[in-house]
């Protein structure tokens, strides 16, 4: 793979070393999927047509990060692609992207989109386009949004592969910047979510914004309020799931975009009293965030991520100044728990992820009841039920919430926690904790109280239930005195 741009005006030789290296890089992984391409690229040239591999797939090929989602670009129109591809493909299907120039398909293990050259003019009240097909590749890649993202790989007839990069994309990779191909106010008028998408890829590449592109966001923050919530959350959770996405939220609040979607992770910057008596809160969650993400097993796990995040958004609200000097955060979490759901569901999260965040925002604080080991196997049971299927990851948030310096301290808490989940293991061994029911069911308690089915029935169980969490199991004849004892303190 040889790039028609002269290298000459490289900075130095180590620079045109590592540029040389990658793109060899780029073409040995390029290489290993010539089942795919080097068909393609024929399909294309005996129709006369160009066919280029663009945009997020190139860069990642050059980074060695390429998956299974491949994009193309061509000057074939999208009916004379879509005619091409059948009979090729695996599977094609219209997911509504044909409108806008793109035929989707499958191929052995591989996604491909392939979108006609655009030159799209932007209305800049919304973000959609009226769209409008190009004729030459350097057109196309001018109006993408970050340059890292506009180089290209010619696909020849006979699957040859020429980089392309008119616009310098690959020293913006090799400086980790992210820099607009056009001036960057022109770009975030045309589509504000390339302001968003900018945070994004610092936390998913690790690169840093251009002085100009900062200062563009920072002073168009507000044109994100053009965007859907629903696109607003996508991009979110791309960066939360990042490998650097302390970076990307570090990015939206210093710009104000957080300010417009996420407010209330900048007013966790609470100003610090002389005497010290609280942490920054803001930097204490993004310490919450990252010890979380090292706990993690396996892919990112999002609702862990949120949580650390958002655990003590309630803070702000529920600061108080003591008389003694001190500063206090009573029922923070109950706050916090309350903003989660407020703010999930104006993202339009779906319900079950917004509650399982809320929860394990309100149950965040639970642990530090146990002291030195005080809690009674009921209240382990509490933490358990309460939990629930989130216990796993209500463990992870808990430790990764100790973030003191006073390694003593910090020592102190991890063997306090290690000896709380020895205590579940050890209730776990004796008892069902995953399903506490109540040891008569309702059958057997319209039966022993003589009770049609009604909310009555539904009190009793509700009572055999706490009876449950607070005794552990029960024989029948132990429920059933219970139950009817209680019967009869209510008559």
């Amino acid at each position: 793979m040889v790039s028609p741009k002269s290298l000459d005006d490289s900075p130095d030789d180590a620079a045109l070393d590592r540029r040389t290296r990658l793109l060899a890089a780029a073409a040995v992984t390029l290489g290993g999927l010539s089942d795919v391409l080097t068909p393609l690229g024929a399909l294309f040239a005996a129709r006369g047509h160009q066919l280029y591999l663009v945009g997020g797939s190139v860069r990642d090929a050059v980074l060695g990060r390429l998956g299974t989602d491949l994009d193309f670009t061509t000057d074939a129109r999208p009916e004379v692609v879509q005619e091409m591809m059948r009979g090729w493909a695996d599977h094609l299907w219209d997911t509504g992207g044909l409108a806008f120039g793109t035929v989707s398909a499958a191929k052995d293990d591989q996604q491909l989109e392939i979108t006609t050259f655009r030159s799209d003019d932007y209305d800049r009240v919304s973000r959609n386009p009226e769209v409008t097909f190009g004729d030459t590749l350097e057109g196309d890649l001018v109006r993408r949004d970050f340059t890292v993202n506009a180089m290209a790989v010619r696909i020849g007839a006979a699957g040859e592969l020429e980089f392309v990069d008119p616009l310098d994309g690959i020293a913006a990779l090799l400086a980790g910047v992210l820099d607009t191909p056009a001036a960057p106010q022109d770009s975030f008028h045309d589509d504000p979510l390339r302001m968003l998408r900018a945070a994004r890829f610092v936390s998913q590449l690790g690169f840093e914004l251009a002085p100009r592109v900062e200062t563009a966001m920072t002073e168009m923050a507000e044109q994100i309020d053009r965007i859907t919530a629903e696109r607003v959350r996508t991009e979110l959770d791309k960066l939360i799931g990042g490998e650097n996405p302390i970076d990307g939220i570090n990015v939206m609040c210093e710009t104000g975009l957080a300010a417009r979607v996420l407010p209330e992770v900048p007013a966790m910057k609470l100003e610090i009293d002389e005497h010290h008596q609280h942490k920054d809160v803001y930097w204490h969650s993004l310490t919450v965030l990252k010890q979380a993400i090292d706990l993690e097993d396996g892919d990112p796990d999002l609702v862990l991520r949120w949580a650390a995040l958002l655990h003590d958004i309630g803070k702000p609200d529920t600061k108080r100044n003591e008389p003694a000097g001190g500063v206090s955060f009573h029922h923070h979490e109950v706050v916090g728990a309350k903003m989660v759901r407020k703010r999930m569901r104006a993202l339009k999260y779906p319900k079950q992820f917004t509650e399982d965040v809320a929860r394990l925002v309100f149950l965040h604080l639970r642990f530090h009841g146990y002291g030195k080991g005080q809690w009674t196997d009921s209240a382990v049971r509490r933490y358990v039920t309460d939990a629930d299927e989130l216990l796993p990851r209500l463990h992870k948030l808990v430790r990764a919430d100790c973030t003191t310096r006073n390694k003593r301290r910090a020592a102190a808490l991890r063997a306090t926690y290690d000896e709380l989940e020895e205590r579940i293991a050890r209730l776990r061994e004796q008892e069902d904790l995953a399903k506490v029911r109540p040891d008569l069911d309702g059958n057997a308690i319209m039966e022993l109280l003589g009770l049609p089915p009604g909310p009555e029935v539904g009190k009793a169980w509700s009572f055999l239930r706490e009876l449950r969490l607070d005794r552990g199991p029960l024989s029948r004849e132990e429920a059933e005195s219970a139950l009817l004892e209680w019967w009869k303190s209510k008559s």
